[in-house]
């Protein structure tokens, strides 16, 4: 077994047992909720098995719908973000991100920074429009939904830098 894909299933584990025992139980001037789980989806490598990320991704989201008794939004928001996230990457990164060694979790720079925004606002707009499912609702959707994304992104570019790898 590679250590990429013992990595890739230690942070699954690591990330599902944080949202769930931590980031669950913290709750924004009750707003917003953050969801640091996407990082799954978000650090998955480039050059990865797709159909391995689309399932591992379903399977996160629906873990996290059975812990939080949601329904299946997280799990649909989860496998949206995963099949959008190569167009995700060419948008932020260019045609050539393929042949590129692109590591989220270096020095951020706007192009990252552009990947992780975009990556969390998509996942955070089909939660929350999945969520409430009316059109009356759209306002206070989309607010919760500005939170969310603001906080979710900051302990995400946190979260990111406190796993980075030091220097050798």
């Amino acid at each position: 077994m590679s250590s990429t894909v013992i990595i890739n299933i230690a942070r699954f584990i690591i990330l599902l047992l944080m949202q769930v025992v931590v980031f669950n139980r913290i709750d924004l001037f009750g707003l917003a909720d953050p969801y640091p789980y996407i990082l799954f989806i978000i650090l998955y490598p480039v050059n990865g098995n797709r159909a391995l990320l689309l399932v591992s991704s379903f399977l996160l989201g629906l873990f996290i719908d059975m812990f939080t008794n949601s329904g299946g939004v997280h799990a649909a928001a989860s496998l949206v973000l995963a099949y959008v996230r190569p167009s995700i990457f060419k948008f932020s990164f260019g045609l050539s991100y393929e042949y590129q060694t692109i590591k989220i979790n270096e020095k951020l720079s706007p192009e990252r920074f552009s990947f992780i925004l975009i990556s969390v606002v998509i996942h955070h707009l089909i939660l929350y429009l999945l969520e409430v499912f009316r059109l009356s609702f759209l306002l206070d959707s989309l607010l919760r939904m500005f939170i969310a994304t603001l906080f979710t992104l900051t302990l995400c570019i946190i979260i990111i830098y406190l796993i980075k790898p030091g220097k050798q």
